[in-house]
């Protein structure tokens, strides 16, 4: 009698799952760091955006020190046109000459944990914590 068996064993459907895991143990890691240096790289974008309104609202006032969270408008948070907010920025002692915005991560964002970015008026670039070299590049984080 000749018969013919169809299917796969179970040591082929073992191999399978084994192969799945080892390129699961790299890929869900990889992608989780792409995802924190994009949060990382949108949040740098936002708080130049949110500094080009600080100057535009000095041009129109002569001054910085009248300037409220309602000033930034969109650019108070990062993803700007987004639901899935991953930092708060915000105006840190706004004075007649000068001011410091903040980017602090959100407990449930990507960057939690990481540190704080600063940038001033004088455009000095900073940050706490792993991001304190993020200006530069966000790779490292």
């Amino acid at each position: 009698m000749n018969r013919k068996h169809f299917g796969f064993t179970l040591i082929e459907m073992m191999i399978v799952l084994a192969i799945l895991g080892i390129l699961a143990a790299i890929a869900i890691p990889s992608y989780q760091g792409y995802l924190r240096r994009a949060a990382c790289e949108d949040a740098k974008a936002t708080m130049v955006g949110a500094a080009n309104l600080m100057e535009r609202f000095r041009a129109q006032n002569n001054t910085y020190a009248t300037a409220t969270q309602a000033t930034l408008g969109a650019y108070a948070q990062s993803p700007v046109d987004s639901n899935s907010k991953q930092t708060d920025i915000v105006i840190v002692n706004p004075t007649a000459t000068g001011y410091s915005l903040t980017a602090t991560p959100i407990a449930t964002g990507r960057l939690n944990g990481l540190g704080t970015l600063t940038l001033s008026s004088a455009g000095v670039r900073g940050g706490t914590g792993a991001l304190a070299n993020a200006w530069g590049s966000c790779s490292g984080i």
